[in-house]
């Protein structure tokens, strides 16, 4: 009872909030921004009573599910799909016009190799 009597007063609230930003937007120095508060503040206030019928709505569904007779089903066991692959030799690289690259594709190889095993 007290909470639906929180959510009450929080509806209240917000409608009287909305009612003054919409003062506001009538009023000379109003924006659509004002506007735009009027459309929010009554989301604002039945977001309260939004959120108490959810958590009802679980807490009854907990409560259903733990009064239920039925056994669960046990999942089956996964399979394993890996197939084992065999690493590729890692491969000379002797580039004589670009040691840099040759080095890089050497070391490339050699991290390749390694994720393999």
């Amino acid at each position: 009872m007290l909470i639906a009597f929180a959510c009450l007063a929080a509806l209240v609230v917000c409608c009287g909030l909305a009612y003054w930003q919409w003062q506001r937007f009538e009023s000379a120095s109003g924006t659509f921004q004002n506007l735009g508060y009027v459309l929010q503040w009554p989301l604002f206030g039945l977001f309260p009573l939004f959120m108490v019928w959810r958590f009802r709505r679980l807490a009854r569904e907990r409560r259903d599910e733990a009064l239920s007779p039925e056994p669960v089903a046990a999942a089956p066991a996964p399979v394993s799909t890996v197939v084992a692959v065999k690493p590729a030799p890692v491969e000379q690289f002797d580039d004589e016009e670009d040691a840099e690259l040759a080095a890089y594709n050497r070391m490339l190889a050699d991290l390749n190799a390694r994720d393999g095993r």
